[in-house]
């Protein structure tokens, strides 16, 4: 197997877990579904462990590189917002999606994928602060947790695609008005 199968390996590994889920699959279904040999599979990770990281951080990275890409783009500040947050969001909904077991790899508490999903969503809020700020909303740290914090609640809604344009615009809407007075 030449090196660049290494993608074949992941596509593998994420077809197994939609059947069986991390803890169910083995190294030799995760052969069998590549068509090598499980030695041969060692040439490129070291265990089932290492697989599910890899595969957890190539789907972390390529959701943080489409959010990047909108980020840098040369919409209007909202547009970018939105599109990092939707970004955070397909990763979920596809995630959610494709299996009960796929959703595994978004788990933040999970010893294999943890520090991944935290990393992941440290980028993200990164790049809302940057967003903000451009867009002159004050207090852009807090705006940005906000902003995360409305996507995780979207995300077990059956609508949540459809809702998260008018939640985005409601909450950027909501960010340009000065600061309710405190009860006494």
């Amino acid at each position: 197997m030449g090196a660049d199968r290494l993608p074949e390996v992941l596509d593998a590994t994420y077809a197994c877990l939609t059947r069986y889920g991390v803890r169910r699959t083995t190294m030799d279904d995760i052969a069998a579904e590549t068509g090598v040999s499980r030695s041969a599979l060692y040439l490129y990770v070291r265990n089932k462990d290492d697989a599910f990281r890899r595969l957890a951080e190539r789907l972390h990275d390529q959701a943080l590189a489409r959010a990047r890409r909108i980020a840098a783009g040369d919409a209007e500040a909202a547009e970018r917002i939105h599109g990092v947050l939707a970004a955070k969001l397909d990763l979920v909904l596809q995630l959610a999606g494709d299996s009960p077991h796929t959703a595994e790899l978004l788990d933040a508490k999970a010893r294999l994928f943890g520090d991944i999903c935290q990393s992941f969503t440290e980028d993200l809020r990164g790049l809302l602060v940057q967003l903000l700020s451009e867009a002159d909303v004050q207090q852009p740290e807090d705006a940005a947790d906000i902003c995360i914090a409305l996507v995780a609640g979207l995300e077990p809604r059956p609508d949540s695609r459809r809702l998260l344009t008018p939640a985005t615009r409601a909450l950027l809407a909501g960010f340009r008005y000065p600061e309710p007075a405190q009860p006494r």
